[in-house]
């Protein structure tokens, strides 16, 4: 076999594993090799996080439970943009600066769109080669062919053992469009948004929850013949956010130009990220954010669970198409449909309650 025809994004875990094997990772190894930093057995329970198997769920609950007390100690921050905005270059430049500072770094994405695209962060990874290449940083992809509240809990959950891994700074992409914002948000600490040059379309062109979203605004690509654009779109942008209500953290958000392909202006975005950090620690938020972040992703989590016990249920999946065809032939409204069915479920659960009894 050619050198090419083996090339492989961790060719140490095929090393450690062998080539092809399913074998299936006790919960002593797999937390001794988060907890030491090892990023082959990071990956590999990533991995567990991501299946579907029963064997593997149940490894990464108890494994997400036993790693619990060493997280919680990293920084988490959100990155956002419109298409073309440099997402990449940005978080390449920003994460080599991180490690420059002996920062530990992870970054995770958020892609709701990849069931139909089977993502970009995996390209991504491959444009940040020089990122991926340091055993300090750590790129992971979100899991394909997953809706949004899959992707989203997963991704919450890969926070958790990355943390335990010892990367103190989370960085997490959203790569999709739409609600996936709002899921990074929810389990993120500081938003960042970044714009292009040009103030009028860009900022028209973003729905306006995702701007009152943003702790800190960069308008990246300021360079060259774009400078004195940049440097326009800032103040707009600044004049912009100033429409907005207060912020619940009494944090006025910070608009800033930088350069990613040139690697300007990142010292300061970061030095920011750190004034917002002493400032919302300094006021409590800080913590009372990540508390009610914990709250929220319970109740998401039972929200997600139960949907997929529902849409996973024999009984309902060889109904569905049959009352989809009604609703369709508006033979029966969509309540009474939805309601026919949740009435089956329930009947199902209580059922199999008695047996067990």
């Amino acid at each position: 076999m050619s050198k090419k025809e083996n090339r492989s994004i961790n060719p140490e875990a095929s090393k450690r594993f062998g080539k092809g094997k399913k074998r299936i990772l006790d919960l002593e190894t797999l937390t001794k090799g988060v907890l030491s930093g090892d990023r082959v057995l990071l990956s590999k329970a990533i991995t567990y996080i991501e299946s579907e198997l029963p064997e593997h769920q149940k490894i990464a609950s108890d494994l997400i439970e036993n790693c619990l007390p060493y997280a919680n100690n990293s920084l988490r921050i959100g990155i956002t943009g419109s298409p073309g905005v440099g997402k990449s270059t940005f978080i390449e430049s920003l994460g080599n600066h991180l490690l420059s500072l002996d920062h530990k770094l992870a970054v995770l994405a958020v892609d709701p769109s990849s069931q139909i695209s089977k993502g970009s962060i995996l390209g991504d990874k491959t444009r940040m080669q020089e990122l991926a290449a340091d055993n300090r940083a750590f790129i992971r992809p979100s899991p394909a062919g997953v809706a949004l509240g899959g992707v989203a809990q997963k991704t919450r959950e890969t926070i958790i053992l990355c943390e335990a891994a010892g990367y103190d700074t989370i960085l997490i992409e959203t790569v999709g469009v739409g609600q996936s914002e709002i899921a990074v948000h929810s389990m993120v600490d500081c938003f960042m948004l970044l714009l292009l040059p040009g103030a009028g379309d860009d900022l028209q062109g973003i729905k306006r929850g995702i701007v009152e979203m943003a702790d800190i605004v960069v308008v990246n690509k300021a360079d060259e013949e774009r400078m004195n654009l940049a440097k326009e779109s800032k103040q707009a942008y600044k004049n912009a956010l100033h429409l907005f209500p207060p912020k619940e953290n009494n944090w006025i958000p910070k608009v800033m130009t930088c350069s990613a392909l040139k690697n300007t202006g990142i010292k300061e975005v970061w030095n920011t990220v750190e004034a917002y950090k002493k400032h919302t620690t300094e006021n409590n938020y800080f913590e009372h954010h990540r508390i009610q972040q914990s709250k929220y992703w319970l109740f998401e989590s039972i929200n997600y669970q139960l949907k997929s016990l529902f849409y996973n249920d024999k009984k309902i999946k060889d109904q569905i198409d049959q009352v989809e065809s009604e609703v369709t032939a508006e033979k029966v409204s969509p309540f009474r449909a939805a309601q026919k069915l949740i009435d089956q479920f329930i009947k199902k659960d209580q059922s199999d309650s008695s047996l067990n009894t």
